[in-house]
């Protein structure tokens, strides 16, 4: 399934199926293109071979690892456990060239089901060098038992908050710039701040330039985990130190954007205003 602007396929949407086990397959979009076709978005880099362009990975649910590779534990560090989980394709619910919504069973190792997300994508176009992803998710718990969200740090490993939607972008010559709301710049400064927007400027092998801004439509934004100097990633953290409960038929919402665009922009502030102004 592909998501496509006047004809112009700027993601590609992939079910995760024939990925490795220990991965957490799970449904991700890549390659995600600038308009001109840069590709903004990375797949089972050397790195970390768990990381599948963007999608929703959270690494505890309960025990259960629905991000792939070795789980963090505060008696033995991180370690790879037998506890991955999948995320499968239940069924479409609204399809068309520039959306598309669809209902996932998150299932644990014993094919128990814990979560069903329903999941909607859309592309929206802002100006001639830029294009946005609009991204809504709701999960609720369909378990018999009560769960809870945590992460690496949760389990003891400070600042490693990381888990939701994440976005993995393609190593560069340099490591992007960042740049967040009130003159906030740099990695140190972003990372675990709550703040509704950040943005990375980048510029691929190939020397084409792109910038991406991610923005959380929400009054209270969760925490960024921001990773700039050694690869670039980012996503709001849906427990950055502390479990998130979700009871049993509970549901959490989450609704994010990102622009896309060729080239770096001059100014980001602008650039948010922009993207939340978006109907």
């Amino acid at each position: 399934m592909n998501l496509s602007l006047s004809g112009t396929v700027v993601a590609t949407h992939q079910d995760g199926t024939d990925l490795d086990p220990l991965w957490s397959p799970r449904p991700f979009l890549h390659p995600v293109t600038t308009l001109a076709g840069t590709t903004v978005t990375e797949l089972a880099p050397a790195d970390h071979r768990h990381h599948l362009g963007f999608g929703v990975a959270l690494p505890d649910v309960s025990g259960t690892s629905f991000w792939g590779g070795r789980t963090f534990t505060r008696e033995h560090g991180s370690v790879l456990l037998d506890n991955h989980g999948r995320q499968r394709h239940l069924r479409t619910l609204a399809q068309g060239p520039d959306h598309h919504t669809a209902l996932l069973s998150w299932t644990d190792p014993r094919e128990r089901e814990l979560i069903v997300e329903e999941r909607a994508l859309r592309a929206l176009p802002l100006d001639h060098r830029t294009w946005v992803l609009d991204v809504r998710i709701t999960l609720r718990n369909t378990s018999d038992q009560d769960l809870s969200i945590g992460s690496p740090a949760t389990n003891g490993r400070p600042g490693a908050g990381y888990g939701g939607l994440f976005w993995r972008a393609p190593l560069g010559p340099r490591p992007p710039a960042v740049t967040g709301p009130d003159g906030l710049r740099g990695e140190q400064a972003l990372h675990g701040a709550s703040v509704p927007w950040l943005s990375l400027a980048g510029t691929t092998d190939q020397d084409a330039p792109w910038t991406l801004l991610l923005h959380q439509l929400a009054p209270d934004p969760d925490p960024w985990f921001l990773r700039a100097a050694q690869y670039p990633g980012t996503g709001p953290a849906l427990a950055w130190d502390r479990r998130r409960p979700l009871p049993r038929q509970a549901t959490l919402r989450r609704r994010l954007r990102i622009a896309i665009a060729d080239g770096h922009q001059d100014d980001h502030p602008a650039l948010a205003d922009a993207v939340a102004a978006l109907t």
